[in-house]
């Protein structure tokens, strides 16, 4: 039964996150002190504290409250870093503090929805679409009508499987977001979407395809120099274009995610190529990146990083020449990404702390020989290599085609007891579970499982 009884009201206790969020720093230790406040109490903020039928009548207005307060945390990054206050340790609590709040309204779109889950036949929604709550806009740009795109839009994107939340997460910072892609308007009006993909490397698709082919979150994005942003869309879409025309030379996924080179690109180094083009090299994206500094590589040197830093797609949010237009997020999904996100969190935390190592067996070596030789094979067969890699590029070695096929498998397992707890959860309680909860479920469940979970083994 939904628990009813009288309770704090969250207004009131996000109005005392608000003035943390407001506090004056006058050096660079006290912002990264004030931003650690603002991850620390909004994570202690838990629904159970809640009156759960009060709560979705208020939660409207209630997401759109913290989605103000993340921009107007955004809307003083340009003026932190001319102060020289973001610190590494400042950007790292900056981005915990604009990770925890989306949490937050995900989690209230979610009870919005009396926490509907996605049919087994269902799709997700199409970007940018739906009601309840489903796209929130700046109020700077919102003019009571459907998203306009403008050349040169970037596009910030988590797909619904575990190595986006993978790529989410496999740096120095934990983020949301796992692609990054670039819009560019033809001539006649029409929207492409400009972007390198694992499988296929450099392409271009219509916009509608991008925000109907199974999204879970997305974030608009627009430089604030709108010539610049459109010449970057029209040189990259033309680079990819000719790249594509007999004699063209195919670009291919960079799996080294290194920032130097372009014979090969990944996401958001398609996207640092198109504005570096578009300004004579003088807009050299990212402000601060992500950094490789982890002591335990085995999974990024089995997926073929080489970069100790790089522009991952979630540094965007970070960028204080661009302007966060909308975003919009499918609620019926918002549930699994963060559940996903706080496994990866844990899988990796595993690996730094307890040195955790992924080890294969004949049926993932089997699965890295298939994936190889993915052009010459069956229907059959290549619907095995597709359950964990959708196609394989002719760049990928073998040793990636095991690293996700191990990681895949050992999340997959986990994530369905996290969906079944948080089910209960719901069901009991009314509310879903605090990532408090996860961590200690996922903790007990190592220090049971005398050093093996799934593929990954820890020290004896």
């Amino acid at each position: 039964m939904l628990n009813t009884m009288p309770r704090h009201r969250l207004e009131d206790d996000l109005a005392a996150v608000e003035m943390i969020a407001t506090r004056p720093a006058g050096t660079a230790k006290e912002l990264a002190a004030n931003l650690t406040a603002l991850y620390e109490a909004a994570f202690n903020v838990s629904l159970d504290r809640y009156d759960v039928q009060s709560l979705m009548h208020s939660a409207p207005e209630v997401a759109q409250s913290i989605f103000n307060m993340r921009l107007r945390l955004r809307d003083q990054i340009a003026d932190w870093q001319a102060r020289g206050f973001l610190t590494l340790a400042g950007q790292k609590s900056l981005r915990n503090s604009l990770r925890i709040a989306r949490y937050a309204t995900d989690m209230l779109g979610e009870l919005n929805l009396r926490y509907a889950q996605l049919g087994p036949d269902e799709k997700t929604l199409r970007g940018f679409s739906g009601r309840q709550l489903n796209t929130l806009v700046n109020p700077a740009y919102d003019n009571g009508r459907d998203i306009e795109f403008r050349s040169g839009d970037l596009l910030l994107m988590r797909g619904m499987h575990h190595n986006s939340a993978a790529i989410a997460r496999i740096g120095d910072v934990d983020s949301q977001f796992s692609h990054l892609a670039i819009i560019h308007t033809d001539e006649t009006g029409k929207h492409w979407v400009v972007e390198a993909l694992i499988e296929e490397g450099a392409v271009i698709n219509p916009l509608a395809y991008t925000l109907q082919h199974g999204l879970g979150r997305c974030v608009l994005f627009r430089h604030k120099d709108a010539h610049v942003a459109a010449r970057a869309a029209a040189l990259i879409h033309d680079v990819v274009r000719r790249s594509h025309q007999r004699g063209g030379k195919h670009i291919w996924y960079d799996f080294t995610m290194e920032l130097t080179g372009n014979k090969e690109l990944f996401c958001s180094k398609l996207v640092r190529k198109a504005f570096a083009m578009a300004t004579e090299r003088q807009v050299l994206l990212p402000t601060f990146t992500t950094r490789f500094d982890m002591k335990n590589r085995d999974f990024v040197d089995r997926i073929g990083v080489t970069a100790r830093e790089t522009f991952a797609p979630g540094d965007i949010e970070l960028e204080p020449s661009f302007d966060l237009v909308a975003e919009w997020q499918d609620y019926r999904v918002t549930s699994r990404l963060r559940l996903q996100d706080l496994l990866m969190d844990r899988l990796f935390i595993w690996m730094e702390e307890h040195d955790y190592r992924f080890r294969e067996d004949l049926p993932i070596k089997l699965i890295g020989t298939l994936g190889l030789m993915s052009g010459q094979l069956s229907t059959r067969a290549k619907d095995l290599i597709s359950e964990v890699v959708p196609k394989v590029p002719p760049n990928m070695r073998r040793s990636t085609i095991q690293a996700v096929a191990m990681l895949h498998r050992t999340a997959e397992p986990l994530l369905g007891e996290l969906i079944r707890l948080e089910r209960r959860s719901i069901d009991r309680t009314g509310r879903p579970l605090h990532a408090r909860e996860v961590h200690e479920f996922l903790e007990a469940k190592r220090q049971e499982s005398n050093g093996e979970i799934g593929y990954l083994v820890g020290k004896a």
